[in-house]
């Protein structure tokens, strides 16, 4: 084998090295896109992480059973509001479908915009805990001193009772964190004092 046919072949692999790592790179950066949406749909496939499911209508079967729902409410140090739920405690049944309320107060003398964020323990339970109304992960802006009443529509599936890691749970924990948001945007929109967010 020459010279030249032996650069020839440390160029094609030096070429194939390159061409591997650049491929290498895109696929991380591809999968790094792709983490989020598939970790949430993993969490709420099985509840890891107190991840909750959703439904768009109300269960139709209920159970003698009931769960205690403890409810939890806090408020990230950057966003100037309180925020707390009307009640700390509900007794509920299996599949029943229950109706809890939020109240949150924009403490600043200007317009503020928050965003919820929850999880549910324990975690076991998340797969199970399903909610039909919720106003996570939607954004509320609220005019300073504003109030405003948020509800909470959920049931416990009846499955909750058949899985061997949740048929002895007696209390499940629903806690939201409200964090401020920082689209400009949006806080100029602040509501007309009295509206309400859902």
């Amino acid at each position: 084998m020459n010279e030249q046919d032996t650069q020839t072949r440390t160029r094609d692999k030096k070429g194939l090295v390159a061409l591997s790592l650049a491929a290498l790179v895109a696929g991380m950066v591809g999968l790094s896109f792709a983490a989020v949406p598939l970790y949430r749909m993993f969490c709420q496939a099985t509840g890891y992480g107190g991840a909750t499911q959703r439904a768009d209508v109300e269960s139709k079967d209920i159970l003698d059973r009931m769960v205690t729902v403890r409810f939890d409410a806090n408020v990230n140090p950057n966003l100037p509001w309180s925020f707390a739920p009307e009640q700390r405690t509900m007794q509920v049944h299996i599949g029943e479908n229950a109706l809890a309320f939020f109240k949150a107060t924009n403490n600043s003398d200007k317009p503020v915009t928050g965003t919820a964020g929850f999880n549910v323990a324990p975690q076991a339970a998340g797969r199970y805990f399903t909610k039909v109304q919720c106003f996570c992960f939607t954004q509320q802006t609220l005019a300073p001193g504003q109030s405003i009443e948020m509800p909470v529509s959920f049931f416990v599936d009846t499955k909750f009772v058949e899985d061997e890691s949740t048929e002895n749970i007696p209390e499940i924990t629903l806690s939201y964190t409200f964090y401020r948001s920082d689209d400009p945007s949006d806080v100029a929109a602040a509501p007309v004092d009295g509206a309400s967010g859902s």
